[in-house]
């Protein structure tokens, strides 16, 4: 199944935006709102505290290791994931 950004936005889901770079993942916390989250996950935008536990995949590469990483780290057992609609 493959999402695109719009719908997260309009269901109000806040999610990880997760590629490759560098050979390495790299998982960027957004609100649904579309603003780029810090540390806090607080949005500078909306000033909502986000919950990122949808992660949108920008590849099958980025996707192959975020299924891993929920089947294999009970620290990701409540996130999904899907690939992005370009």
């Amino acid at each position: 199944m493959a999402i695109d950004l719009d719908t997260l936005k309009s269901q109000g889901i806040d999610y990880m935006l997760a590629s490759i770079e560098d050979g390495q993942l790299v998982m960027e916390p957004t609100c649904s709102c579309g603003a780029v989250l810090g540390e806090d996950y607080q949005c500078p935008d909306c000033r909502k505290t986000c919950e990122c536990r949808f992660i949108a995949c920008t590849g099958p590469q980025a996707l192959a290791i975020v299924e891993k990483l929920i089947s294999g780290n009970p620290n990701f057992r409540n996130f999904q994931a899907s690939l992005v609609i370009k």
